[in-house]
């Protein structure tokens, strides 16, 4: 039986509407589509952005540590053939050995100072240090509650320019922490640290709450 005019009508009325909405969702997608391909594209903009500042930072760092390297890579280098095999059962208390006193702003367990270094083992293993090669890599920011208590305990009473040899005992180095092969756990360590001026800081780069968002969607 054919439809009546009126139910033609309906007919057709739903097929518009189905193929409007159609039309719409296609159209809904393409624009997601879209406004995700923009997104991706200003994300990795943002970052290559945020990568090219840290390369610039890094740059100026590595400039700075190449030029304090200069200035105190012979000093600090003559002392490269200190460390030595040690009796870690002798090590009961810290030990300070002043090798250059400085004439420098003093230095108290409350301060913060930056610092050449070389770290050994009871074997006279070096495990850490500021000599590589022909140069200093960059000397580190010391501050308490950043280096172990043996550094902050060692350091007092030094000036800036001096050199200490310090003896520490496990219980001011790692404890029962072990720190890789080189240091196993409740083992004394030796060091000689060299206090040097603080550099002028070099801000780092921050990345901007737009990158910090497209990280947090996933997008880099």
């Amino acid at each position: 039986m054919s439809a009546t005019k009126a139910q033609r009508i309906g007919i057709w009325t739903i097929a518009v509407f189905m193929f409007v909405g159609t039309i719409g969702s296609f159209a809904a997608i393409v624009l997601a589509n879209n406004n995700s391909q923009s997104d991706k594209e200003r994300a990795q903009a943002a970052y290559a952005a945020y990568q090219q500042e840290a390369t610039e930072y890094q740059k100026k760092v590595d400039a700075q540590a190449a030029e304090l390297s200069k200035v105190y890579f012979n000093t600090f280098n003559q002392y490269a053939t200190a460390p030595a095999a040690f009796d870690a059962a002798s090590v009961t208390e810290l030990k300070t050995n002043d090798l250059v006193i400085g004439n420098g702003a003093d230095i108290t367990a409350d301060s913060s100072f930056s610092a050449y270094y070389l770290g050994w083992n009871p074997s006279g293993k070096v495990f850490d240090g500021s000599i590589e090669g022909s140069a200093l890599k960059a000397p580190i920011p010391a501050a308490p509650g950043g280096v172990i208590e043996g550094w902050t305990k060692g350091a007092a009473g030094m000036k800036v320019g001096g050199v200490r040899e310090l003896t520490i005992p496990a219980s001011l180095a790692y404890g029962a922490s072990a720190k890789g092969d080189d240091i196993p756990a409740n083992t004394p360590l030796k060091f000689i640290i060299f206090i040097i001026p603080t550099p002028e800081a070099i801000p780092s780069p921050q990345p901007s709450q737009e990158l910090l968002n497209y990280s947090k969607q996933g997008l880099i």
